[in-house]
């Protein structure tokens, strides 16, 4: 399925770009406490709880006859059919106004699903008598405060049923896996996707920054496809001193963006960097499967003593913030260890693809939740009542609970870890979500 796409609808000023803000988690949208500041349609990306979206910003609604308002009316009404699901947005402080309803009209003639939001309303004390008159609509409202970040739990929680699954595609459909060779300038990428493809298609030499662009080619390796992409140098900030790099540098950061698995190429002779563990920083906030390939070990064998066990050691060290690192030694010039790389790539690949039956997982996270003290919210216990995984890529779960918000990251770290000793899934990044069950206290 392709990624679903949500759009953000509503008259000026009642906080539209703040929502986008938040759910793409940028500052993309420009916020001011003046109507009219969105004209153009903003385009973003964020996920809810494992599943991605397209988000975007429409310019606000009106019947003021002016000829902006008249373009962004009609640019609105062509996007919104488009669109899979609509956010939208009313301002429970300034209260319900004729746009409101021309809205809303436009929204049910679309037929598409939609969230009736009312923002702007700072506390509990007015949260009914702000709702109330919007009630006339006949829809459930969502009563939020985007700059107070105040009923976003629920928001969200609606989003994330709407959204469906938007299952990642099967292997098989595709052309292979990708595969995006990534690390510092000079580590040898560009030797080892030439040795790959047996052709010089990339230019090797010993100046560091050869590579510019990112390149896809097709591997056929012992009757399976891969897509390898050879990207540029990854180098720090401050040592890219013209534009030809910096614009490089992105282009890496989209092919690990696209990738399945990286493999983070690192010279053995020399060890790992402060710029390699940056690099896997960035790899893992994207969530992706990656393999450390440790490149030149014909060379570090020869001049290291005890080579493998010194740089396990080293990467250990320098990468002590990510435990279970799978390492692969290879020299891209001779070929020792390719084989095992692809191995350890199928390996990865299954992993990020695993799916454990529902009754298992329950059975397993009513004994995990015995061991460790359960998170506090306030003078109470955070209760569970079950775990579901999601259809997302890598491996990724919600736990359903009475204070979701209370599930703090060492919690989270703690049933990741768990997951990962029960099912063999160490060195895949787990990602653990946790959602508040309705009807349920």
């Amino acid at each position: 399925m392709s990624t679903p796409k949500v759009a953000i609808v509503g008259r000026p000023n009642v906080g539209k770009s703040t929502l986008f803000n938040l759910l793409t988690e940028t500052r993309d949208a420009v916020v001011k406490d003046r109507p009219g500041v969105t004209r153009d349609i903003q385009i973003g990306k964020g996920e809810i709880w494992g599943k991605p979206f397209e988000l975007f910003d429409t310019g606000g609604v009106t019947d003021q006859k002016e000829f902006f308002s008249e373009q962004i009316k009609k640019q609105v009404n062509e996007v919104i059919h488009r669109m899979d699901l609509l956010l939208v947005v009313m301002d429970g402080k300034f209260g319900l106004c004729p746009e409101d309803r021309d809205i809303l009209r436009m929204v049910k003639e679309s037929g598409k699903d939609f969230i009736l939001i009312v923002n702007k309303i700072d506390s509990s004390i007015n949260e009914e008598m702000a709702k109330s008159e919007f009630y006339e609509f006949g829809e459930e409202i969502y009563a939020t405060s985007f700059e107070q970040r105040n009923g976003l739990g629920e928001l969200f929680e609606q989003m994330h049923l709407l959204l469906g699954d938007n299952e990642d595609v099967d292997i098989k459909d595709k052309k292979g896996v990708s595969l995006a060779i990534v690390g510092k300038p000079n580590v040898g990428k560009s030797s080892l996707f030439n040795f790959l493809l047996g052709e010089n298609r990339v230019l090797v030499s010993d100046i560091a920054g050869t590579t510019v662009d990112s390149i896809d080619s097709e591997l056929n390796f012992e009757g399976k496809k891969y897509i390898l992409t050879d990207t540029a140098g990854l180098r720090r900030t401050a040592k890219r001193t013209d534009d030809v790099e910096v614009i490089s540098a992105f282009k890496s950061r989209d092919a690990i963006d696209r990738s399945d698995v990286v493999l983070l190429l690192i010279d053995g002779t020399l060890g790992p960097s402060e710029q390699d563990a940056k690099i896997l920083s960035y790899v893992l906030e994207k969530h992706k499967g990656f393999l450390l390939v440790v490149n030149k070990t014909d060379l570090g064998e020869k001049d290291i003593p005890e080579f493998r066990k010194t740089v396990r050691a080293k990467l250990s060290q320098d990468f002590h913030f990510y435990h279970d690192l799978p390492i692969c030694f290879i020299s891209a010039k001779t070929g020792q260890g390719v084989q095992k790389m692809f191995s350890m790539v199928d390996e990865i690949w299954r992993k990020l693809h695993f799916k454990v039956p529902t009754s298992q997982l329950n059975d397993f996270f009513s004994q995990v939740i015995r061991q460790a003290p359960a998170p506090v919210h306030g003078t109470k216990n955070v209760k569970f009542y079950y775990l579901t995984q999601t259809n997302q890529t890598p491996p990724s779960f919600i736990a359903f609970a009475n204070f979701p918000q209370s599930v703090d990251n060492a919690y989270r770290r703690f049933l990741a870890k768990k997951i990962q000793e029960r099912w063999d899934l160490k060195g895949i990044p787990i990602r653990i979500f946790a959602m508040k069950s309705r009807g349920r206290s």
